[in-house]
């Protein structure tokens, strides 16, 4: 069996029977982050150039926005899944090295509107999106990441199999959905590894390419079902010729959505295991940013690939900074949207902080990445004291979850000066029921 049919059996079977209530609670979890994740990022540059320029599909159709304009389904998926990516909130998958929210549910929203979908309906979509395209992500390794961005590749099949679910494609259909998304994916790190707009664009387009291709597959047209594994298929193309025997065995049983990152920062997530780990020795030994000498930090490599800034002048390059976000987080206790408005990142104390940094890669930490994202932090102090502290995770990652409590904090903090608390509290309360409502959020 080819792995777009072995994924499209997998959906057949989750339609058989209601979801295990601590998927259901995973996939609530993740809907949370994603709308957390989704307003800060609806006021987001991009995110208004975008809206302007699709002006035509907006006020009319089936689905919304995040600031309750109407809009086509198209055009609702790439504007939300390009808001819910812009200011670097949403969640991710570690092994895959992928945030899956940002393209998936903004596609499984889009079409549940559309579709006039339960709120069960809708949690099982994003449970496919998720599981399916986060197994690609795993399969396609380190070497598929050193030049694509995962969001936007990786993302396409998740949009496409949440879109396929909540159209109801037969187990053919929805193959053929997962081999046409295939021929969509794209997304390049070179996108933003210099000043840029683009990078939350990638997520926006994986959601309107997956919807895409679900619509297509419904209509009848066909993919090449072998495109994963193929000899000219995504693997070899987009990577080393990977094996893709793993990516079928732990489907039904191991759940990826009950375990993902949820950000406890802003920024890039590659600079959250120092930023903890320098905050830990901070609190620990009662520290000011004051008295310290200078930090050396060991990071794994894409740290230094992807947040190589070392003097950002724009919002969009600090959180692409290790130095920026690490500085910030010492002189101000956190990295919050603060952090990246104009006063704040030409502050005099993070500026002279940043100076004293220095970065490089630490082998050990390297070896545990993608499933460990660590950090080794030293201080050297004016006095003369050397602390040292290795950060093997990061406050968010599996191994220390944000708590649900934490998590609706999060969008009760991001969302209520877009949309006011009351507004909050009602959409928290929706997302609870949605295992058992015929409400969507």
């Amino acid at each position: 069996m080819l792995m777009t049919e072995r994924f499209a059996r997998f959906a057949a079977e989750l339609h058989q029977a209601p979801l295990a209530p601590h998927v259901a609670q995973g996939a609530q979890r993740a809907v949370t982050d994603w709308f957390a994740s989704l307003y800060p990022g609806s006021g987001m540059p991009a995110v208004q150039v975008l809206e302007a320029a699709l002006a035509e599909e907006l006020d009319r159709g089936p689905a919304w926005l995040a600031g309750g304009r109407q809009a086509t389904v198209r055009a609702a998926a790439l504007i939300n899944g390009t808001a819910a990516h812009a200011a670097e909130l949403d969640d991710s998958f570690r092994e895959a090295m992928y945030h899956p929210g940002a393209a998936t549910i903004a596609a499984a929203l889009a079409v549940a509107q559309a579709r006039r979908a339960t709120g069960p309906q809708f949690l099982r979509a994003v449970v496919l999106g998720y599981e399916i395209s986060t197994r690609i992500g795993v399969v396609m390794g380190r070497e598929h990441y050193r030049y694509w961005h995962n969001t936007g590749t990786m993302g396409t099949f998740g949009a496409a199999a949440a879109a396929a679910g909540l159209l109801d494609l037969e187990e053919a259909a929805f193959a053929h959905a997962l081999a046409l998304a295939a021929t969509f994916a794209a997304g390049l790190q070179q996108a933003f590894r210099t000043e840029s707009m683009a990078k939350p664009l990638h997520a926006g387009r994986a959601a309107e390419a997956g919807v895409l291709a679900a619509q297509l597959a419904a209509g009848g047209l066909r993919g090449s079902l072998d495109v994963l594994e193929g000899e000219a298929g995504f693997g070899q193309a987009m990577g080393t010729g990977p094996d893709w025997s793993p990516a079928g065995s732990t489907l039904g049983r191991d759940f990826h959505i009950t375990r993902l990152t949820f950000k406890n920062h802003v920024g890039c997530g590659h600079n959250f295991p120092a930023i903890d780990g320098a905050l830990a020795l901070q609190r620990l030994h009662g520290v000011d940013h004051g008295d310290i000498e200078r930090i050396h930090l060991g990071v794994y490599q894409s740290t230094l690939d992807i947040a190589p800034h070392v003097d950002p002048q724009t919002a969009d390059q600090a959180r692409f900074s290790l130095h920026y976000m690490v500085a910030t987080a010492m002189v101000h206790g956190s990295v919050r949207l603060a952090a990246f408005e104009p006063p704040r990142l030409q502050d005099a104390a993070t500026r002279a902080l940043m100076k004293r940094i220095t970065a490089t890669l630490d082998p050990e930490v390297d070896r545990a990445f993608p499933g460990r994202r660590g950090a080794r932090v030293v201080l050297v102090l004016r006095d003369g004291r050397r602390l040292e502290h290795l950060q093997h995770d990061r406050k968010g990652d599996p191994e220390l979850p944000l708590s649900d409590e934490e998590l609706e904090g999060k969008l009760r903090e991001l969302a209520a000066p877009v949309i006011g608390e009351p507004q909050v509290r009602s959409l928290v309360a929706r997302i609870r029921a949605l295992a058992t409502s015929d409400l969507l959020p």
